[in-house]
């Protein structure tokens, strides 16, 4: 299985409804150095859990990296900030919500809850079988392998 990730976003900014209708998106304006340098280590064909920060607070679905990190422009600081492309995968089934996710023993350790900043992070690949599981989409994601 490839790595696996969790990319976080405000979802009046940029949802999974869009990215399912678009197809495929850019993942860009990431201005934290930690967050950057995990784009920087997602591998075309790593998966991502997308997380709709702010009022929803859940795993709402899955992307793929289609595209390694490359730059992202920023006139201010040239060449620190770096980007990725991301296709849909699929929605979940049940959103996985941030007080489910605190409340499940085997993910206590999740960075989501232990750096709850961090828009981008590396998770395990239990942890993200968990919260497909969570979300009654594992039997799903099975089958388009």
């Amino acid at each position: 299985m490839p790595k696996t990730f969790l990319l976080k976003s405000e979802p009046e900014v940029y949802s999974i409804d869009r990215l399912m209708r678009e197809k495929k998106t850019n993942w860009d304006h990431v201005r934290n150095f930690q967050a950057r340098n995990v784009l920087r280590s997602c591998k075309e064909g790593d998966l991502a859990l997308i997380y709709h920060s702010n009022d929803d607070r859940a795993v709402v679905g899955i992307s793929k990296v289609v595209k390694e990190a490359y730059p992202d422009p920023d006139p201010d600081h040239p060449g620190d900030w770096s980007q990725i492309d991301v296709a849909f995968v699929m929605k979940l089934k049940q959103p996985v919500t941030l007080a489910e996710i605190k409340k499940t023993p085997e993910l206590a350790e999740m960075p989501l809850i232990k750096q709850s900043r961090l828009s981008c992070m590396e998770i395990g690949k239990k942890e993200f079988e968990l919260i497909l599981k969570l979300g009654d989409s594992w039997a799903d994601f099975r089958k388009l392998k």
